[in-house]
């Protein structure tokens, strides 16, 4: 069976909006393998994450191999193909926070959560992501949520305090 039969096969995962919203970008690009990055980003807005069922979408919309968008997708770190809570946080475990806790307070956080790193707590609400480098050494040890929002230097009770913060008041 060929890849584009097993699609057919399947329902979409993709809408027709969100198709016509990514086909929206190939005007704006040399090319339409350009577009799988925005394609990536719209997707994993909508649903948190980017299923292996929207990739071979993606590839068959821009006229690529399924394996172009898998590594365009896995070269990113933020671009992830389970579900993630609402905000995922990354806590940096780089030379300068790990000298000062960071691997510990990732650990920390985790537990709190009931999660492993990469996990989304119960609720939805959050995933803790390590990350190698957040480039905010003044903080460190330092978070970030992909909100925007930088939290450090943290210890115990900062990073309690961050997770109320971010799953809305909620204690962990």
């Amino acid at each position: 069976m060929s890849v584009e039969t097993s699609i057919k096969s399947k329902p979409a995962i993709l809408s027709e909006s969100l198709r016509e919203r990514i086909l929206a970008y190939v005007p704006r690009y040399p090319s339409k393998r350009a577009v799988v990055l925005p394609a990536l980003h719209l997707v994993q807005e909508l649903f948190r994450c980017v299923p292996y069922k929207a990739m071979e979408e993606i590839a068959q919309l821009l006229d690529v191999a399924p394996a172009e968008v898998h590594d365009t997708m896995s070269f990113y770190g933020f671009f992830t193909q389970a579900p993630t809570g609402e905000k995922r946080v990354w806590m940096c475990r780089s030379i300068s926070c790990m000298l000062r806790g960071g691997d510990e307070l990732i650990d920390h956080a985790c537990s709190r959560l009931g999660i492993e790193p990469g996990g989304a707590a119960a609720d939805g609400s959050i995933t803790i992501v390590p990350a190698e480098c957040l480039g905010i050494c003044d903080y460190a040890p330092a978070a970030l949520c992909d909100d925007g929002r930088i939290f450090g230097p943290l210890d115990e009770a900062a990073t309690d305090a961050m997770l109320a913060e971010i799953r809305g008041g909620k204690s962990t």
